[in-house]
């Protein structure tokens, strides 16, 4: 890709505006020294707006933009369920798990653990998040991005990897650091606007290139009518990836509890609906983020599809010079991941290249910015306050936050270049996530909504879920989701068996009492989700 001075002049007005605008909404009032409710939940004063558009700027990154991308190419539609079933689980999220963990005025999901259960596991759990979230979350992020940027500025060969990587890292933690949950929360408004704009023209430029004779209807109905198998919803057994889209499984099955797991109890996603200034005004950013995600296949799978259709050029497609040898990977093998970046380097023409880059850096810096930010709370709260310093101060809690921040962000700048190439890092990332991600979410969901429950009983499901999770994955061959289903259901029966043992039926001390007025939202709420479940109704009924 050769830059244009205009591509540099907006690439540096995007990074200069970020950093100020982090910098400016980090600045301490006068008189007001930042305490640990300003610096960890932004003072609890964010609006509906800012939280939705702060939850997409956290949950899109290099591994949608990159990775899922590089599964529309493999797969095809059929990796937008992970999205699309996002948004409906984003509402059971709003209706049925916000209530109680704001009544209950939480900092981290770890801190939710030891009111319901015990000190203990919490400790247990907050640990196992912060490594989660620096060997898993930020390095493939910052190896995803640093790939992505090697590709479009580079000759994708990787020599420039461990550029983009602390390129990405200096970028992000030059406002994260000092600002805390405000600057990535606010920031976040501007990305997602920024990612959004500039995946549109991504899709627009790259649908209107794929044919012989132009233009972006003609692109979108060329690449339906030649890779007709990669836009169906629903993959039938014997497809090549149904043992990672097991077909219905997507709607009933395992993708719930991936789903559930990421958006109910995933800090770096979840805490900012914590920093609402309401339980209405949360719910209502959570809506917001419902709708979003409706559109981020259009930005994310279409342009893989269309790289797919470029790569095995059926009749009426366009010429492109060199393509079968930029998705080689030696021995006959084809690189996915590189069908946006190469997209980028391609089509998107000069005067518009910055500002593309531009949507994919952002989408790349707010997710390291939030999870930096989540780790260094969970470890700030859960870790340093409950053992370290129990009587620290405001200002020392913020400061060990900051330190935390750093800290996180060098062990995976110094890890990420380990990653290497992974074919599809999307898939690759969740399906290892699932071996932990059931047994967590069987706790969460017994803990909420079983007031037997008891703490017990949550460490025997949790550990056992750990070897029921390994031993289906080396002892069956049934696709991951099956397996996700299963250790799912039986950690819940396993906690449910102990407690009753343990409680001898009767109700755990510390078991949450619900009611139905618990769980009542208002119209605006109301009238959002019926309408999201609406169109997802029309969408896997037209490309089932």
């Amino acid at each position: 890709m050769q830059f244009s001075t205009l591509d540099y002049v907006v690439f540096a007005l995007y990074a200069f505006t970020i950093v100020s605008v982090g910098l400016w909404v980090s600045r301490s009032k006068e008189g007001h020294e930042k305490n640990a409710e300003d610096y960890f939940l932004a003072g609890k004063s964010l609006p509906w707006w800012a939280i939705g558009a702060s939850l997409i700027a956290a949950n899109i990154s290099a591994e949608q933009f990159i990775g899922m991308s590089g599964s529309g190419f493999s797969i095809g539609l059929a990796i937008a369920s992970y999205e699309w079933m996002a948004a409906l689980t984003l509402i059971i999220v709003g209706k049925y798990f916000l209530p109680i963990f704001i009544e209950k005025k939480i900092y981290t999901i770890p801190q939710f653990v030891e009111v319901r259960y015990s000190k203990n596991l919490k400790t247990i759990l907050a640990v196992f998040w912060i490594a989660l979230f620096i060997f898993v979350n930020l390095t493939s992020v910052l190896f995803l991005g640093s790939k992505a940027l090697d590709t479009i500025l580079g000759s994708g060969s990787g020599e420039y990897i461990m550029h983009g990587i602390l390129a990405l890292a200096f970028f992000a933690a030059a406002y994260s650091i000092w600002g805390g949950l405000s600057a990535v929360a606010w920031t976040d408004v501007i990305q997602v606007i920024l990612l959004i704009v500039g995946g549109l023209i991504t899709t627009v430029i790259a649908l209107n290139h794929v044919t012989v004779e132009g233009g972006v209807i003609n692109g979108l109905g060329h690449i339906y009518n030649a890779a007709g198998d990669h836009f169906h919803m629903i993959l039938k057994e014997g497809h090549p990836s149904f043992g990672d889209l097991p077909g219905i499984a997507v709607l009933v099955g395992g993708m719930w509890v991936a789903n559930l797991y990421y958006w109910g109890f995933n800090q770096y996603i979840i805490q900012r609906t914590f920093a609402a200034k309401s339980l209405k005004e949360s719910q209502r950013g959570i809506v917001f983020a419902a709708f979003l995600k409706l559109i981020i296949p259009i930005i994310v799978v279409i342009p893989g599809i269309v790289a797919y259709v470029m790569f095995t050029s059926p009749e009426g497609t366009a010429s492109i010079p060199g393509v079968t040898e930029a998705f080689s990977s030696g021995a006959d093998g084809v690189n996915y991941d590189k069908a946006y970046p190469w997209l980028i380097s391609q089509f998107v023409p000069t005067g518009l290249q910055g500002l593309v880059l531009a949507a994919l850096s952002a989408a790349i810096v707010s997710s390291l910015a939030s999870m930096l930010n989540s780790t260094s709370t969970i470890f700030t709260m859960d870790i340093y306050r409950a053992y370290i310093n129990k009587d620290a101060s405001d200002r020392q809690t913020v400061k060990v936050g900051r330190i935390a921040v750093l800290v996180s962000l060098v062990i995976a700048v110094m890890v990420a270049p380990s990653l290497g190439s992974v074919k599809e890092m999307f898939q690759y990332i969740q399906e290892y996530t699932g071996l932990v991600s059931p047994g967590i979410l069987g706790v969460f969901i017994m803990g909420l909504f079983y007031k037997r429950s008891t703490n017990n009983a949550a460490i025997w499901g949790a550990v056992l879920s750990i070897f029921i999770a390994l031993g289906l994955k080396l002892g069956t061959e049934m696709p991951w989701m099956h397996q996700m289903m299963i250790t799912w259901l039986t950690t819940m029966l396993i906690i449910a068996i102990v407690s009753h043992i343990e409680g001898k039926g009767e109700a755990d001390d510390k078991g949450i009492p619900i009611s139905k007025t618990l769980f009542q939202t208002d119209p605006v709420f109301n009238i959002s989700a019926t309408i999201i479940g609406l169109v997802l109704v029309v969408l896997y009924s037209v490309f089932w």
